[in-house]
């Protein structure tokens, strides 16, 4: 089924270890890309050159929301700690998930790392997400399903089911797109692939994935073909960006 994605993954792989200059290239304008994206999905006006600005530089923009600023610096800082988990091989818990909210949810400090304590409604949602007192418990059941349950299905699909169930709990009052996106990284590049960005002009087609997963007997093909595709064009640039460096290289030893 993800025959294509192992054969770009395995020659990426034989690109490793890939060099430090190489990995700050594509860790700095991937990061830039990734926190815009997850953030406008979830109303953040703050354009890319904004975003670019604000995590390059360290300049507040003028006329746009402190909110704003924070959400990027949060986001920025809630990767750097998915990046130690991965160098660490952190199993998902409970612990993880709330520690990389309560860096998202920089701008609302008394509701970080916390569930939420009131319901919340969906606009568009088929499922309703739980009630307060049930989050607790649908949590656990979930991380216990995804470290167990799910142990035999490939990464794409166990974290594209891991994602909708977590999205449809909506353990927060507020971050859990970010979060769960965070989350969705954290597991893909613990295995060995690129993070992923989803775009926010594909958000409409993003949120559709929940509404089909619903609608069609929990089936989550939706989203995993979508984040299939996603992991695909990573690797391809990635790969193409190597190889460009890789025949420099080369011809810098072939000159006599």
């Amino acid at each position: 089924m993800f025959s294509k994605i192992e054969e770009l993954k395995s020659k990426l792989d034989s690109y490793r270890p890939l060099s430090t200059e190489e990995v700050r290239r594509l860790r700095e304008e991937f990061l830039i890309n990734f926190t815009y994206n997850s953030n406008a999905i979830e109303g953040n006006t703050l354009t890319l050159q904004e975003t670019a600005l604000i995590l390059k530089e360290g300049i507040t923009i003028n006329e746009k929301p402190l909110k704003n600023h924070l959400e990027t610096i949060g986001h920025k800082d809630a990767f750097y700690y998915v990046e130690e988990l991965v160098k660490n091989k952190a199993p998902l818990t409970e612990k993880v998930i709330k520690d990389i909210h309560t860096l998202v949810l920089m701008d609302k400090p008394q509701d970080r790392g916390i569930y939420r304590r009131i319901p919340v409604t969906i606009l568009g949602a088929i499922d309703e997400p739980p009630q307060p007192y049930l989050v607790p418990i649908q949590m656990e059941q979930l991380i216990e399903e995804y470290n167990e349950k799910m142990k035999d299905k490939h990464i794409i699909e166990k974290i594209s089911l891991f994602h909708i169930k977590f999205e449809t709990i909506h353990p927060f009052i507020d971050g859990n797109g970010r979060t769960g996106r965070l989350i969705l990284n954290l597991e893909l590049m613990k295995e060995g692939y690129p993070p992923i960005n989803i775009k926010f002009k594909d958000r409409r087609k993003y949120y559709e994935c929940f509404v089909d997963f619903h609608s069609k007997n929990n089936n989550p093909s939706m989203l995993v073909n979508m984040v299939e595709k996603y992991i695909e064009e990573e690797l391809k640039k990635y790969i193409s960006i190597l190889e460009i460096a890789n025949n420099f290289i080369n011809d810098l030893e072939i000159e006599p």
